[in-house]
């Protein structure tokens, strides 16, 4: 049996700096993006904080947030 993964705890004093978390990506309706399985596209719609919808040419996606495939162009 095993337990669940608890977050580790890091002391101000250890020489073993905590992981930076990466910044949010951040998306504004209009902006021009790039996604892994659909290509090029445009945002025309956002959820705040859960997902954003991108207009690829011939199909509408509503790609989830945190936009692990999509990057900004």
């Amino acid at each position: 049996m095993t337990k669940p993964a608890a977050q580790k705890r890091y002391l101000p004093t250890s020489p073993f700096k905590a992981p930076v978390a990466p910044p949010r990506k951040q998306f504004a309706v209009g902006d021009q993006v790039t996604h892994d399985m659909y290509g090029l596209g445009r945002v025309i719609g956002i959820e705040e904080g859960i997902a954003a919808l991108v207009d690829f040419g011939s199909v509408r996606e509503r790609i989830l947030s945190p936009y692990t495939k999509m990057s900004k162009l």
